[in-house]
Formats: C-alpha cells, structure tokens, sequence
C-alpha cells in the first residue's frame, strides 16, 4: 500500500513524543482522511501488525511511542468538516483528528474557518457563527500545539478545567476507526450502556457486545485508565483510552462564547503553607475562576535563574527575593464590574492568609496577560532545557513528573506526604500544575541515575499513598505506557484484567497502542480468554426455532 513506508532514519523523530522516552517501529503512514486511515488498518490487520497512534507527539506518558509494529501519524489530518447550531445557539464544530490547537484557537478568533466541501447547513451555521460573539475551545493543555486527536485520546484538562472541566465534556461526536477498518460513528446521548454492558453497531452493521469493567473511579480530576460507570454514555468509553480501543479519526466539539472579560491575578506568598490555606479559602468565595494555578520554589527559583541566565526568558516579570511560592488566579467574566467585584472577595482571603496585595500582580490587558502565561509556561520549558542538560552527562535520565491529584479534603496531607519523602530521599524537585483540582505536577530533578531510580520509586509509593486518599493516579496526561504500574496499584488487578478483556473485545488481536495501560502478559492472557469464548460459541437453533436475544 502506498500510505505504508519501510521507517527509515528519514523518520527517527517519530520514535519518541515529548516523554523523552524513545521507542522502535518498522513501518510509518501518513494518513490525510479517515478512508485512509481505515485501508491502513485493514492493511495491516491481516498479519496482525501492532499499530501506535501518533498525531502531534506532545504527550508526556509515552503514549504515542511506538512499541514495534507500525506507526500511523494523523498530524495531516487537518480539515474542518462542517458546523451546526442546536436551538439554544451552541456552535458545535467537527473537524479531523490532526487539527492543532492552536491552530483552532486561531481560526475561531479570526472567525476564519476552512469549509471548502461543507453542505447547505453547515454553511448557514457559519454564517452565524460570524455574525455571534466570539466562540472558543475551553480545553487547554500546556501545550498548545498538541492536536485534537491526541486531546481526547488522554482526555486532557489543562489549567481552565478548575471551571469548564477536562476534553471530554466538549466531545458531541467520534468517529472511530477499528483495529480490522471497520467504523463506529457515536453522538453523544444516542447510545448507553444497560448497566456495565455496552452494545454497539459498526458501519458495516456488525454489533459488538462489550463487558466494562466494574471499579468506581475516583471522585476527582481523573485520566486513568477507560472511563466507566453504569450506564454510561458510549462515547465516553473512546475519550481518555489512550489509542487503545480505536483511531480517532473525526471529532466534534461544542464551543463556547469566549468570556468578556479576562484578568490574571498572581498571589505571592512566604509560605506554602500560606498558599494551600489560601486555595482552600479561596475557592468557595470565588464564582468565576477559570484556573487556580500553584508554583512551588523551586519553580520559582528555576525562573529567576533562567531569567538571568538566558536572553530568551529576560522578558519574565521580576521576582523578589521575598515571594517563596505563587498561586495564580484567572477570572473569566461577562463584565469589568463582575471581575472587579471577584478581585475585591479575591483580595480579602488574600490577607486573610498572609499575602500581600501590594505584591499581588493582576494583569487586566491582553498584553499583560501574555506575560503571565509566558510565565506559566516558561516553567515546564525550563525544567526540560534543564533536564536536557543533564542528559548530555548521563543519558540514561530523564524528567520525572508526577500527573496525580487528590479529593478537596486531602490537598494538606499530599502535599505533607510529597515534601516528606523528597526529604528523605535527597532529590532535587520543582512543583507546579492546577491546584485548584489538588492536581500538582512534581517534577523530580535527576543529577544521575541514582537519583532518577530513587525517583521512580518514589512516584510508584505516592502511587499507593494517593490511592488510599481516593485520587487518581493521573489527572490529565492519560496513563500511556510509563504509568501503566500505577494503573495496576490504583484499580488492583482484577479490574485491571477486566479493562484488558474490554480491550480484547474490541480489538481481538490486540494490536492497538500495545504497551498503554497493560503489561504484555495481562493482555495476552485477556487476548487468549477472549479468543477462547468465541471459539465456543452457544449452541445454534434447531431449523424452525428461534434463537434467544
């Protein structure tokens, strides 16, 4: 097939996403549609090839690193489809899984969308959608240039799900391209399961019986593992599988109007102490924060480093020697007044907990707010540059960051349980992420790979430590490959069994995402017990009689 290319040094980059983890392939493609992308399947379906789904690689649980087999990159996969609005005036957009954020964000601001091949209908809904008030895509990841594709398949969040949640309520409709080529084509509130058992019907008219698992997830930010509860909507079952059920290959979203007015508050504190009190605080008293934003000191310290260090950071705000830790506030209003009325309750907890107005930041133009998101995202850049660094010593290391998040009622006692075992284990760290969910991103800094051993050990004991407090194991990154153990300590491994049946189930040679969520031995035995059953099927009906539903 054509699309089908021997993976050649020409594609090395495509061996590893932004993990740093690095993987081996023996063919790539380039699909440019879903036929395309469903011939490949077929193609390689037969000899039951494994196949990693790739779009922009910006993951960070290894995901899309290729585990042998095949690689099928959607990143060309770029067109808008088409465009409705429902009765109450939501705009919702479809479009094809290589679509980049921010290349989204871009086009629907400027109101430019691409919509060459759209029908009479879609086209009446862009008429309106120009002559509405700007409409957005809540979801935002760190990385902005992660496409659509890869966002629902980890089901990512970002720093604005405090208010409008992760992707996966802004998912209307999937297509979804099986392991074998065949279709599925879901709309949200159409299908359901009966309880844990979930019926569907391809494209070309096969009807799949699915057994979901049966554990509780946490109630809390949450991207571990297959998303299931009684009687749950089919379309969920696909967001957050990590490429392991199917290819995504067309999505549609709801969007939103863009709020009014957008002010940036940056909180600086003595104390972390101080800064968890004032989130605690904080969050009852304010009714339109869209992020709740946490900065720990040796975050902080990185920056004043870098921004020292590097001409390319010199446009960060200046810290003071005095400000230990950050919590970053964004409040998305209708109006100046409603903003300004949510900085006056804003400013009250402030000195309640020991902050200080006077050195509080509040961006309320456009301009200042870039500086502050540059400021957010000049912390993670800066740690991987740093991480990079080091690896040109000891090549064998590599970032360490933790993706867990608790229950409202735990965040001291996370946060005890983090510095106490850095502590003691003498590693270097930089703490940020979303503490308005109690979702904190700790970045183990290794020197060597003592350090690095020390620190995987570490995560996998905060893996059970967070289990017990009723969290997630991964809040927004997915579990892809590097955290498939700590799925396994989070749901035990008879739920763990369960899901790799769900997975067999529904693509019987287990060729998708191999390596994501499960060892190689659960899911060949779940393969084996699955392929087993329907080697012995139930007895067909005598001539005449009517077999039973």
């Amino acid at each position: 097939m054509a699309q089908i290319r021997p993976f050649t040094d020409e594609f090395e980059e495509y061996r590893r996403d932004e993990s740093r983890s690095s993987g081996e392939a023996e063919s790539i493609s380039f699909p440019t549609s879903e036929q395309e992308v469903r011939d490949v399947l077929r193609e390689l379906h037969a000899a039951g090839t494994p196949v990693t789904v790739q779009g922009a690689r910006t993951g960070l649980a290894a995901g899309a690193v290729p585990h042998g087999g095949h690689v099928l990159n959607v990143s060309r996969m770029t067109r808008y489809l088409g465009m409705r609005q429902d009765a109450d005036g939501t705009f919702y957009l479809a479009m094809e899984s290589g679509v980049v954020l921010s290349e989204l964000r871009k086009h629907l601001a400027a109101k430019n969308l691409a919509h060459a091949g759209w029908d009479d209908a879609s086209l009446a809904a862009l008429e309106a959608f120009e002559a509405a008030p700007e409409q957005f895509f809540p979801t935002d990841p760190t990385e902005a240039s992660a496409c659509m594709g890869g966002i629902v398949a980890c089901n990512a969040s970002g720093a604005r799900s405090y208010k409008y949640g992760p992707a996966r309520p802004h998912v209307t409709a999937l297509h979804v391209a099986l392991a074998d080529g065949d279709l599925l084509v879901l709309r949200r509130g159409e299908v359901h399961a009966d309880g844990r058992t979930l019926r569907l019907v391809t494209e070309s008219g096969r009807e799949l019986a699915l057994d979901l698992p049966t554990y509780v997830m946490p109630a809390t930010k949450n991207a571990s593992g297959y998303y299931v509860a009684d009687n749950m909507d089919a379309l969920d079952l696909f967001i957050g599988a990590c490429g392991t059920l199917g290819v995504i290959t067309q999505i549609e979203v709801a969007l939103m109007p863009a709020p009014a007015v957008v002010w940036g508050v940056s909180c600086f504190f003595a104390s972390e102490a101080a800064a968890l009190d004032f989130t605690e605080k904080v969050r009852p008293v304010l009714a339109h924060a869209a992020a709740i934003e946490y900065f720990d000191a040796g975050a902080l310290d990185i920056l004043r480093r870098q921004r020292e260090a590097s001409t390319a950071f010199s446009a960060l705000p200046e810290l003071s020697d005095d400000a230990a830790v950050c919590v970053y506030v964004e409040l998305d209003c209708d109006s100046e007044e409603e903003a300004t009325a949510e900085l006056y309750r804003l400013g009250e907890v402030l000195e309640a907990t020991g902050g200080s107005e006077d050195a509080t930041w509040v961006a309320r133009t456009e301009i200042d707010r870039e500086s502050l998101i540059f400021f957010r995202h000049a912390v993670p850049e800066s740690v991987n540059m740093l991480i990079d660094e080091r690896r040109r010593a000891d090549p064998t290391i590599t970032k360490l960051g933790s993706d867990m998040s608790v229950p409202d009622e735990h965040l001291h006692d996370v946060f005890a349980l983090y510095r106490r075992t850095l502590a003691e284990a003498g590693l270097e760290s930089a703490a940020w992420g979303h503490i308005g969910n109690n979702h904190i991103h700790v970045n183990v800094l290794p020197r060597d790979a003592a350090d690095h051993k020390a620190g995987g050990e570490l995560f996998a004991g905060w893996a059970g430590e967070v289990t017990a407090m009723g969290g997630a194991v991964s809040a927004e990154h997915g579990v892809g490959k590097l955290k498939a153990g700590f799925l396994a300590t989070m749901y035990g491994p008879e739920h763990i069994a369960e899901s790799a049946r769900l997975k067999a189930e529904l693509d019987p040679k287990g060729q998708l995402g191999r390596g994501n969520l499960f060892g190689e031995d659960v899911l060949e035995a779940a393969l084996a017990q699955v392929a087993g059953a329907v080697a012995a099927p139930a007895a067909v009906p005598a001539a005449g009689e009517k077999g039973g539903e």
